[in-house]
């Protein structure tokens, strides 16, 4: 009876949905809950960084970073909620004031129209987000945005994902917008949230409501006037870059979301250790569509992912901040430290003749805006020279066509090739990234991948992408291609290879895997293990039961899950509810995993506990097709 159904290797579990019960909509913003316990360096809050920083604090003050997460006062609330009303597809909501608190009605997780007031804002440089508070303790982003360049109310998810009803994963009282499981990471300054699975409630705490200086900087308990325990991401190199990607790169992390014993501590953990950058590949298949063919970012918030793959970044050492100022000394436009030409002239020599187009600056041609957010475009922060050819062949845009859109890709690339004979040496680079990617070619795509897996000039996040593309594509046809990659100095690309040497089910490279399982990374011990048992060897097993044993790494929820689902498909239902349990534990927004223990339940015929688990995801997500079907066939 058991379902055993949810994705065991999907890193980061789709957080709760919806409530059961019709909710009663909250008149006032909840109070915040008592902080949590101090964690070994405490945070103590932008307020008293600014007792001796009253500068800097007052810049901050000022900027978008500042007004991250906001409560709905006046001043922050960007949206017209002076009786506006939205129609879309399958969205409908009307704006209001209700004793000057904003609040919308729309149709709640029945269905059924209600009003729901806005207890928190998202942001409101671009865009704003309101936020309603569920009695549970769930914050769930209301349905529509407020687009503030267009000053126009727009559901950016429906059009993204299509018609929206209560039992779309994306509906708005659904998992995928539960703002303090997602969003709030990276609005908030030391976010914990918990789970009390006795009341089905949820809690949500943080130091500072916003990115604020601890964000940046780190926790700020230990720093006195010997200056200890502070970090300044303009001196800090690699550290710096980190303190920008942890927001500004989506990812996924080795620890469960939120975990109060594993915070990415910035300035002690390395990023990569902690985190794997959504960088192309989707867990199972394809590319994900928030890329390009040649695997640029085609969607804002990637700007992480997109430095990665700049020559700026792999062979001339610039970062985030080469560029951008701290938030609290923004003086420009997108707080750049100089008018974008002067910024590239610090590096740059240019000829005379370089600029073709005398009113064009530097990122008009390199860094275009062809990167889509909501209703707006971003600049590529891929950093790359156009190649209108990549049109013709793989149907990506470049900056050459954002100017020039009444002339033909052909005749364009043409015009380029004439007035600079050598830009198709570099522009080989994105041509032969475009060929290894882009699934429209999967099929001939071998001699590419091959190519730039073993380009050791390529960024580690693309090298890595391409080797899991090939283990997927080929199998285990190029496994001696990928095994040379298990021994690189690089934690992304021994972890990705032991991933792509999972995915081809290359058991004839188990003997090379094996020994990694001990690697001095925890992430690349993980994924050895995990491709070792995709392989069929049971050394996989062996090693995933030592990482879920071991104190210091009972934390990680897949050891967990693979070990229940490997215990449940052998029928030992006793094995398969301990570690389920456990991942419940972990991840309790992850309703497939509570099914699945619903299902182990009753296996061992405990049908009590199995309704017991049912109803825990039907309060959560009550449209949950596998929780239903269980409890459909439980006996009465």
């Amino acid at each position: 009876m058991a379902v055993l159904g949810c994705k065991s290797r999907d890193h980061t579990p789709p957080p709760p949905p919806v409530v059961a019960t019709p909710l009663k909509p909250v008149d006032a913003r909840p109070a915040i809950d008592a902080p949590p316990p101090a964690p070994p360096v405490a945070y103590v809050g932008s307020a008293r960084c600014a007792d001796c920083h009253d500068k800097e604090y007052k810049g901050w003050q000022k900027s978008w970073h500042a007004r991250a997460l906001s409560p709905p006062e006046a001043k922050f609330v960007v949206g017209n909620f002076d009786g506006a009303h939205f129609k879309g597809e399958s969205t409908e909501a009307w704006m209001a004031r209700k004793a000057a608190k904003p609040q919308m009605r729309t149709h709640g997780p029945d269905g059924a129209l209600a009003d729901f007031p806005v207890d928190w804002v998202i942001g409101g440089k671009r865009m704003q987000d309101d936020v309603t508070v569920f009695p549970d303790g769930r914050w769930q982003v209301l349905p529509v945005y407020f687009h503030t360049t267009k000053h126009e109310w727009v559901d950016y998810t429906e059009t993204k994902q299509g018609a929206l009803t209560p039992d779309h994963p994306f509906y708005w009282t659904n998992a995928r917008r539960m703002a303090n499981h997602e969003c709030l990471d990276c609005h908030t300054t030391n976010l914990a949230v918990g789970y009390d699975e006795k009341t089905l409630k949820w809690t949500t705490t943080f130091t500072d409501g916003s990115v604020a200086c601890e964000s940046c900087h780190g926790p700020g308990g230990d720093h006195g006037d010997d200056k200890r325990g502070i970090i300044h991401p303009v001196h800090a190199g690699t550290v710096g870059v980190e303190a920008c990607a942890r927001c500004h790169g989506p990812r996924k992390p080795l620890w469960p979301l939120n975990d109060p014993e594993h915070p990415f501590r910035l300035g002690i953990d390395k990023y990569d250790d902690y985190y794997d950058p959504i960088v192309i590949t989707l867990p199972g298949a394809g590319i994900s569509s928030d890329f390009f063919p040649d695997g640029r970012p085609s969607t804002s918030s990637f700007e992480y992912q997109a430095m990665l793959q700049s020559t700026c970044f792999r062979k001339g050492g610039a970062t985030c901040l080469t560029c951008h100022t701290a938030p609290h000394n923004a003086k420009r436009k997108a707080d750049l430290r100089k008018e974008p030409d002067a910024l590239c002239a610090d590096c740059h020599t240019m000829a005379k003749d370089h600029g073709h187009h005398k009113k064009a600056g530097c990122v008009d041609c390199h860094m275009p805006p062809i990167v889509s957010g909501v209703l707006d475009h971003f600049a590529d922060h891929a950093l790359d020279v156009p190649d209108p050819r990549l049109t013709t062949t793989h149907g990506e845009p470049s900056a050459c066509g954002i100017c020039h859109a009444d002339k033909k890709p052909e005749e364009l690339a043409d015009a380029l090739a004439k007035w600079w004979p050598d830009a198709g040496k570099r522009q080989q680079r994105r041509e032969n990234l475009a060929a290894a990617f882009d699934e429209a070619t999967a099929k001939d795509s071998a001699p590419a991948l091959v190519l730039v897996v073993s380009d050791k000039t390529e960024a580690p996040s693309v090298r890595g992408a391409a080797a899991v593309l090939l283990g997927r594509r080929f199998r285990a046809q190029y496994a001696n291609v990928l095994t040379p990659l298990l021994d690189d100095p690089s934690v992304v690309l021994r972890a990705k290879a032991c991933e792509a040497l999972g995915d081809a089910h290359a058991a004839v490279a188990a003997d090379k895997v094996a020994p990694h399982t001990d690697d001095k990374e925890l992430r690349v011990q993980l994924a050895c293990a995990l491709a070792l048992l995709d392989m069929r060897d049971p050394r996989g097993e062996a090693a995933l039961q030592k990482l879920a044993d071991a104190p210091a790494t009972s934390h990680l929820m897949l050891p967990h899950l693979e070990l229940g689902m490997a215990a449940g498909r052998r029928k030992d239902f006793a094995t398969a509810r301990k570690e389920v349990t456990r991942v419940v534990e972990l991840s309790p927004s992850y309703s497939d995993a509570i099914v699945d223990l619903a299902g182990i339940d009753a296996e061992l015929g405990d049908f009590a506990a199995a309704r017991a688990r049912i109803a825990q995801v039907l309060q959560l997500e009550p449209h949950h097709k596998g929780a239903l079907a269980l409890q459909a066939k439980l006996p009465p």
